[in-house]
This record gives structure tokens, C-alpha cells and sequence, in this order.
């Protein structure tokens, strides 16, 4: 299964997501690669630092001859590897300009890869450029994260189109998994209005775990852990743990 974690609104909590959902996938005994297409690297940099790296996504996307594995990098998580981004993957646009396997790209690297995992986890940048159609292509299951703010559903409209599109032609098995609320802060009122919104949007899609604001979830990456091993009593342990259980009951 491959997991595409998109929304083209920044701040949403994809990131976070992205590698505590790969952790708790590989933690559970499935072996799960964590593709960080974002050039700002922060799924690179929650788990490994960027002097260990000898080819990243930017390398596999835009050179023929540097397969998926060439760029794995192991990690503090037993069973989940992690192929780096680096700031160069702002360039993948211009470089694969009019290329016609451009949208195709990490779809044939992860193909060539398929023996060596179970799950891959692609956490995206915030737009819905060459980088996030290429995960989509690539996926067979899209997760949206969206942030309980006032400007929550801001954008989700083109985000579905361009799934729409996609199955349409490019990737007709592509599923929609489900949207998480994240960010969550119970105690407003404005946040609970925005939660009943979503769920009026999105319906059974919704998952039923919601992600809290979370003081440790924002630590963890700076000490290069999950939050399973950073705060393992923690809320945010406690809701991507249920989070992941939810997905593999999906998927």
C-alpha cells in the first residue's frame, strides 16, 4: 500500500503525519519506507541528518540511472527506512519540463522498489505541483490531513479535483483513504464548529481519531524520534497509535 499524505494548505500537520504514521506502520512489523517529497526536508530531518545522505528523492526523480534503494536511509525505527529529500527537489519542476514520463517518475521508482516494503508513506509539499501529482500517480491511497482553523476547507476543493483528474486517467485505482482532523484543540468553540464542517463535507471519510495540539508532537522531530519513543505516554502517542489502526482497517 502506498499513501500519499496531501493538502496544498501549509501548516496542516502532513509532516507529522507522514512520519508518525510510518512509525507506527513499521512498529507494528510492516516493513514501511517514509519518500519525503517536500524540499524543505522535514521528514528527512525528523529522522536523519542531511550530512548522511548520498542520493535523495531529487537524485531517483531526475536521474535515470538512481533507483529507490540507492537513496534508503535507516533510522532510529526498527523495519522503517527513509528516502531523503533535499532543498534541489525545488528544481524537479524545471528539470522534468517537458518530459512526457514526467507525472509517471516516482510511480516506475517505487515499481522497481515493490519487493522492499509493505507500506510507503509520501509526505508532500504544500502545493499541487510535479511533486504532489507525482505521489498521487504513484499512491493507492490518498490521506488528507486538514487543520480545525477558521480557513480549514480553504482549498480542498482544488485538492479534489486534481484527485478527480488523476483517477481519471492517470491513476484510475487511486483511492481516497480519509481526511484527519489535526491540530485540534477541543476546548474552542470555533474548533468543534470547524470539526462538524468537515464532517458535513467529508462524511464516513472523516476519521474517527482526531490529532490534538500537541506540545510533544512538536519536540519529538528535534530529537529525531517518533513520538511513539519521544513521549510514549503522550496524547499525540495515543492518537496516531488509533490513527494507524484506523488506516490499516481501511486499507
Amino acid at each position: 500500500m502506498i499513501i500519499a499524505v496531501a493538502n496544498q494548505k501549509g501548516g496542516v500537520g502532513k509532516t507529522t503525519t507522514s512520519i508518525n504514521l510510518a512509525a507506527a506502520l513499521a512498529q507494528k512489523g510492516h516493513r514501511t519506507i517514509l519518500i519525503d517529497l517536500d524540499p524543505q526536508c522535514n521528514a528527512t530531518l525528523s529522522y536523519v541528518d542531511l550530512d548522511r545522505i548520498t542520493s535523495s528523492m531529487y537524485d531517483v526523480l531526475v536521474q535515470g540511472h538512481v533507483k529507490l534503494e540507492d537513496s534508503l536511509l535507516d533510522c532510529s525505527v526498527d523495519k522503517l527506512l527513509i528516502a531523503p529529500a533535499r532543498l534541489a527537489l525545488a528544481k524537479v519542476e524545471p528539470a522534468l519540463a517537458g518530459q512526457l514520463d514526467a507525472h509517471f517518475r516516482l510511480k516506475d521508482k517505487i515499481e522497481e522498489a515493490k519487493e522492499l516494503f509493505d507500506f510507503v508513506v509520501i509526505d508532500t509539499p504544500p502545493t499541487l505541483g510535479m511533486l504532489t501529482v507525482n505521489a498521487m500517480v504513484a499512491a493507492t491511497h490518498l490521506l488528507v490531513p486538514i487543520q480545525s482553523s477558521y480557513f480549514a476547507l480553504e482549498g480542498t476543493d482544488d485538492l479534489l479535483e486534481t484527485y478527480e483528474r488523476i483517477r481519471l486517467r492517470a491513476n484510475p485505482s487511486l483511492q481516497f483513504l480519509g481526511v484527519v482532523v489535526t491540530i485540534h484543540d477541543r476546548r474552542t468553540i470555533l474548533a468543534r464548529d470547524i470539526e462538524k464542517q468537515i464532517a458535513e463535507v467529508f462524511g464516513d471519510k472523516v476519521f474517527t481519531t482526531s490529532i490534538s495540539k500537541n506540545v510533544r508532537l512538536e519536540e519529538s522531530p528535534a530529537y529525531k524520534e517518533p513520538i511513539f519513543s519521544f513521549a510514549p505516554t503522550s496524547k499525540g502517542a495515543e492518537e496516531y497509535y488509533r490513527l494507524s489502526e484506523e488506516v490499516l482497517q481501511r486499507v
